[in-house]
């Protein structure tokens, strides 16, 4: 679905109203490996892991093409080919032509980096990804790059829980999604979303009670036997958090 903001410019609020809308709003993605290289395929093929997202409950995929993770564009074709799905793609994406290539291949959201993109970087390319029809899924990992977001209220700005100073190989910090909450929020967003080291079932289900509106999960699925039971004891943990 499309609407007009920002002086006439194309928005695509589809990626983020599926999340909202989502009984399980997790996006759930596709990558190769973690930071450090360890293989999470394994012997398993992108279509059947693309089924099993599905099965699961899926609202929206995420793709990684970052090389850190093994990830590529054809991986991102692959993906694209098998669902229909909002898409997600995760790089660092630094330039309008990125963007543009982005939705030519039919993707839905992409991700823009506060911590590697100057404050008027990171606005232009806001700007030309809603003139594109694409969700900015801006990625902070502190206040002062949340406070740098532009247009929040047509954007996912998600908690990156991990360091990419790192390229993510260290521990996850959840901490800092509870911490920064209120300040996503204070971005105007309507689709705050905690990202990244979400390994437990019981630390998604705290999160989306705390109130997130959706969360994003790799490694955590990849390494569940079946994507369906580990959302099944995400509802499970949620439902003994509700006051009876």
């Amino acid at each position: 679905m499309a609407r007009r903001a920002n002086g006439g410019a194309a928005v695509s609020d589809d990626f983020a109203a599926a999340l909202r809308a989502a009984a399980r709003p997790v996006v759930m993605e596709v990558k190769r490996s973690t930071g450090d290289g360890t293989d999470l395929l394994g012997d398993r093929r992108v279509a059947d892991l693309v089924a099993a997202f599905h099965d699961a409950g899926a609202p929206c995929l995420s793709v990684v093409t970052g090389r850190w993770f093994g990830g590529s564009i054809d991986l991102l074709r692959e993906v694209l080919a098998l669902t229909v799905r909002p898409v997600l793609q995760k790089d660092f994406l630094t330039r309008r032509s990125q963007l543009v290539a982005a939705r030519r291949l039919g993707v839905s959201a992409v991700l823009l980096t506060a911590r590697l993109l100057p404050r008027d970087t990171l606005a232009h390319l806001t700007e030309a990804a809603l003139e594109l029809g694409l969700t900015p899924f801006v990625e902070v990992a502190d206040a002062a790059e949340a406070a740098a977001v532009h247009l929040g209220e047509h954007c996912v700005v998600a908690v990156n829980n991990k360091d990419i100073g790192t390229r993510e190989r260290g521990a996850a910090d959840l901490d800092r999604s509870r911490q920064l909450l209120p300040t996503v929020r204070a971005t105007g967003t309507a689709c705050p979303v905690s990202a990244s080291g979400i390994t437990a079932p019981a630390d998604a289900a705290e999160l989306l009670d705390l109130g997130y509106a959706g969360l994003l999960v790799g490694t955590g699925l990849l390494g569940a036997i079946d994507p369906a039971d580990w959302l099944t004891e995400v509802d499970r943990h949620r439902r003994a958090r509700t006051p009876r």
